[in-house]
């Protein structure tokens, strides 16, 4: 077998689905559960991620949610008092200079309401399209694929895309995936390479998808 037709791809995503359900969820997918699901909340968690740890961004988008969760309440901070309520995370000055300007910015120009509009997250300094597109997917189910360094290793291996970076892999992937299955791409495929397809001596042993994939650029595993 291997993991490059359709109906590979979803039998994949489906056994990988089970084998993760014991880790940690990504940072963005765990505060959607715990309630933190409109647009601005996924937004700005993403941002703190960035660089950061899940372990890190987590607790830091938890305490910074808790003053503020929506674009009038951030609006009103200071960038000092976010940089303070986030300062565990990584450009933690440039990243409170940021979110305090995109709820300034969506206070005048949307009446308080972020659009659900690539366009429109784009147009903010410090969101790029993997922050964008995990957020629209997250918070308003639209199909877009993020993609990080965990699935652009994973997809790889597979052999599914031949890809230099995270960016190239995402264009790529649209071309392979079911749509309705782009926002899966992230949720289950990032705690999967995260604790089981893992850059150094990943456990190809007990991965669920082994006899499937063909551990391209593999030398050592478990």
């Amino acid at each position: 077998m291997s993991i490059h037709h359709p109906s590979e791809i979803t039998a994949a995503l489906a056994r990988i689905k089970v084998a993760v359900q014991s880790y940690p969820k990504a940072a963005m997918f765990a505060l959607a559960d715990e309630g933190y699901t409109s647009l601005f909340e996924q937004l700005v968690s993403c941002m703190i991620s960035i660089r950061t740890y899940d372990e890190v961004s987590l607790p830091v988008s938890r305490q910074l949610f808790e003053r503020a969760r929506t674009p009038a309440a951030m609006a009103q901070l200071s960038p000092a008092t976010i940089q303070t309520l986030i300062g565990e995370s990584t450009y933690a000055d440039r990243k409170a200079e940021q979110i305090w300007a995109i709820a300034q910015q969506i206070m005048a120009d949307y009446g308080g309401e972020l659009p659900a509009e690539l366009e429109v997250l784009l147009s903010f300094k410090g969101v790029g399209p993997k922050c964008a597109h995990l957020a629209l997917g997250i918070a308003c189910r639209q199909p877009h694929i993020s993609v990080d360094t965990h699935v652009h290793r994973v997809v790889n291996r597979w052999g599914l895309v031949h890809t230099k970076t995270p960016e190239k892999t995402a264009q790529a992937l649209t071309a392979h995936v079911p749509k309705d299955q782009w926002i899966q791409v992230n949720e289950y495929l990032m705690p999967f390479g995260k604790q089981i397809c893992i850059g150094t001596l990943p456990q190809c042993s007990t991965c669920p998808v082994g006899e499937m994939c063909p551990q391209i650029g593999v030398d050592r595993h478990r």
